[in-house]
């Protein structure tokens, strides 16, 4: 018996042993997928992104490259004074929303995950309110108040502070779109977050400032470095609700994407491809960024 086990694990004979080292490949090719339809899926998958994404990319390449020269480019792109004010405008306020948004974003997420209150489900559902929202009707919402005649304008106009037709205006239009991702990407960490390592923190001596600072805000940061990337991009190619309140005043109140269509409704089409470039390698440079954020995210829970 023994004998007949051995000779059944080890095959009869070594042409039979050879037959299966040749069949077996051809089998694991041919294993059953999670997911079945792969190979529909993903060619659908690719055709959909082809004619939405990469044709008018390669068309907007070709045609900045058909167009214009390199010193073209620079010209019309990067050292035109209205151009880069359009830039530092329209960057810098994004920046300030996205920062503004990572502060006040936590502090909403933390509210709505550790207390509870009348009317929290409600408050839930209005963050997610500028998801719904046109943008454009946020932007002449907030026109009519932030005007020096509207319910909130009125109070600083004496000051001689402007918020509407000025960059306060656009940097609270950019907070109030920008605000959704931040909390949404923070909750679930928070929801994570063991309240058993605070309780130990707290035992051991530890202050709420320390707690904070050294348990919480490393369990967290990488959620809210994401929100807060996935916050600035959205801000940067912002254009409905920023129309309304900005004033669109060249070397002032002028955004990128606004100043796209203006070139564009003056036939300078070279002068509007050409910021929609930058427009486009800066959103490039976003999404690897938040690309690296998540993976780092990933990374970071897996070993923790």
């Amino acid at each position: 018996m023994e004998r007949l086990n051995n000779h059944s694990v080890e095959g009869t004979t070594p042409g039979a042993g050879a037959a299966l080292a040749a069949v077996r490949p051809r089998f694991a090719l041919r294993q059953p997928s999670v997911l079945p339809g792969f190979g529909l899926s993903m060619g659908f998958t690719l055709l959909y992104m082809t004619l939405l994404l990469f044709i008018p990319l390669a068309g907007l390449l070709l045609f900045t490259a058909a167009r214009m020269t390199p010193a073209e480019f620079w010209a019309k792109a990067v050292v035109d004074p209205r151009v880069l004010a359009s830039y530092r405008l329209s960057f810098g306020a994004s920046l300030i929303a996205a920062t503004l948004n990572g502060v006040f974003g936590l502090i909403v997420a933390w509210v709505l995950v550790r207390y509870r209150f009348p009317g929290k489900r409600l408050v839930d559902a209005l963050v997610d309110l500028p998801f719904a929202l046109p943008t454009a009707v946020s932007g002449i919402a907030l026109t009519t108040l932030y005007a020096h005649t509207g319910w909130i304008g009125r109070w600083f106009d004496p000051l001689g502070i402007q918020i509407a037709f000025a960059w306060p205006g656009v940097v609270i239009a950019l907070t109030l779109i920008g605000l959704p991702f931040v909390v949404r990407t923070v909750q679930p960490a928070l929801d994570d977050l063991d309240q058993e390592l605070e309780e130990a923190a707290a035992s051991l001596g530890a202050t709420r400032w320390q707690t904070f600072r050294r348990v919480i805000l490393p369990a967290i940061l990488p959620s809210l470095l994401t929100g807060f990337a996935m916050a600035f991009a959205r801000a940067v190619g912002e254009f409905g609700s920023i129309y309304f309140i900005a004033g669109n005043m060249p070397y002032k109140t002028e955004i990128a994407p606004l100043l796209i269509l203006i070139r564009l409704e003056q036939y300078d089409y070279a002068g509007a491809t050409a910021i929609g470039m930058v427009m486009l390698i800066v959103a490039f440079v976003l999404l690897l960024a938040i690309n690296l954020l998540q993976w780092w995210s990933r990374r970071f829970q897996m070993r923790g």
